[in-house]
């Protein structure tokens, strides 16, 4: 009869690196950050630029973070008009090149009953890179609204973690 093969020494250390670095990061406190770990926020009164696709992200991500959007709220956030800059990176040369997308907007937060500004048209900006041909129009054209979308899904997020970070509003 033949006797089962030892465990592979490489495969023994991996195994060994892998269940110590576990129990060091599960002994210092480490945690995957989820949904869970950002704390309540309360609801708000989206005022300004509300329709456009940074203030419906915006809407939706508050929403499904529990803390909503409503007409009397004790807090008013003001977005200005959205700007996306598309800046060329590169040479001069035709055809495809990256460009350099920012999407960003100035926040306001104040509160109701003291009519007190927390941030009073705060600067808030995102951006991404694509590589876009400019020879083909109606591609760049498609291309440049996925950015756009990408961007304010991006900047609401953003938003949305600077509110988080406001301590008046724990």
């Amino acid at each position: 009869m033949k006797t089962p093969a030892p465990l592979n020494r490489r495969a023994f250390i991996g195994a060994a690196l892998t269940a110590s670095a576990a129990l060091a990061l599960s002994g210092c406190g480490f945690h995957l950050r989820g949904r869970d770990s950002l704390p309540t926020l309360p609801a708000f009164a989206l005022e300004g630029d509300a329709q456009s696709e940074l203030g419906q992200a915006l809407t939706q991500l508050l929403q499904t973070r529990g803390s909503g959007i409503s007409a009397d709220a004790p807090w008013r956030l003001t977005l200005s008009a959205v700007e996306m800059n598309n800046r060329r990176l590169g040479g001069e040369g035709r055809g495809s090149r990256e460009h350099e997308f920012t999407l960003s907007a100035r926040v306001s937060l104040q509160q109701r009953d003291t009519r007190a500004y927390l941030w009073n048209r705060e600067p808030i900006s995102t951006s991404t890179q694509r590589r876009v041909n400019d020879d083909d129009l109606l591609n760049r054209d498609v291309l440049i609204d996925e950015a756009r979308r990408l961007l304010s899904r991006q900047l609401a997020e953003r938003i949305a973690e600077r509110l988080a970070s406001v301590k008046a509003l724990r």
